[in-house]
C-alpha cells in the first residue's frame, strides 16, 4: 500500500491549529485529516469531489483544500504545510486515492462511514462537559475571593494551580490508560488522535502553573 503521512497545520472553517497540530495521511483506499481537537476527518475516495491548491496558509505555507460531500464535516478543510501544494496533490494521486474506484471492504467502509457518523469531534460531549464543569469549580471560587479583597492575584494562585493540575492530569491519564481512554474518546478515536493537543495542553498547564506560583509578591 502505497501510504504516506505529511505534517502540517490546518485551517476549518474559521478555526485554526498551528504547526504541527495537524496530519494529513494517505492511502489509496482513505484520506485523513487529523486536527487535533478541532476533528478528525476521514474521506473515502467516493467522499471527495475534488482536492485544489489552496492560499489560507498566508505566510506560514500554502496549502491544500478537500472538497467533499460528507454532510456532518465543516465545508471548508484546508490542509497546510511547507510541501507545494501541486506537489502533495501529485502525491495524493501517485497513491491511488483520487482515482480509485474499487469497491471497498465492507468492514473498512463500515469503520469510515461510522468515523463520520460520529462528528469530527474527538472528545465525547458528555466528557467535554464534566471537564469544563470541574475547569470552572477550581477557578470561580478563586476569581470571586480575588475580587472581594482588592484584586489580590496571590489570593487566585491555588485555584489556577488546582484547574491546572486537573487538566495535566487529564493529560497524563490519557497518555497512559486506555481505558481512560475508551471513556474520554469517541469510539474508533485514539489517543495518537490528539497525541500532540495533549503534549501541548500539558506544556500550557505547567507553564501556567509555574508562572502563577511564582507571581512577585
Amino acid at each position: 500500500m502505497n501510504e504516506f503521512k505529511v505534517t502540517g497545520s490546518a485551517l476549518i472553517g474559521r478555526n485554526r491549529t498551528g504547526w504541527p497540530f495537524a496530519s494529513l495521511t494517505v492511502s489509496s483506499n482513505k484520506l485523513q485529516l487529523n486536527a487535533s481537537l478541532f476533528g478528525n476527518f476521514v474521506f473515502a475516495p467516493g467522499d471527495v469531489f475534488s482536492i485544489v491548491p489552496d492560499n489560507s496558509g498566508l505566510l506560514i505555507g500554502k496549502g491544500i483544500r478537500i472538497y467533499h460531500r460528507v454532510g456532518g464535516y465543516n465545508q471548508k478543510i484546508v490542509f497546510i504545510s511547507l510541501e507545494n501544494p501541486l506537489a502533495l496533490i501529485n502525491r495524493i494521486e501517485q497513491a491511488g486515492f483520487l482515482s480509485n474506484k474499487t469497491p471497498m471492504y465492507t468492514s473498512e467502509k463500515e469503520e469510515i462511514i461510522a468515523t463520520q457518523t460520529s462528528g469530527a469531534f474527538p472528545v465525547k460531549i458528555p466528557a467535554t462537559i464534566v471537564i469544563v464543569i470541574i475547569w470552572n469549580l477550581c477557578l470561580i471560587p478563586g476569581i470571586f475571593n480575588m475580587l472581594h479583597n482588592k484584586n489580590d492575584m496571590h489570593l487566585f494562585v491555588p485555584n489556577v494551580q488546582l484547574a491546572t493540575g486537573f487538566i495535566f492530569l487529564i493529560a497524563v491519564t490519557l497518555l497512559i490508560s486506555e481505558s481512560f481512554g475508551r471513556v474520554i474518546l469517541k469510539p474508533g478515536r485514539t489517543v495518537n488522535d490528539v497525541k500532540s493537543m495533549i503534549y501541548f495542553l500539558m506544556f500550557i498547564s505547567i507553564f501556567l502553573f509555574l508562572g502563577f506560583t511564582f507571581i512577585p509578591r
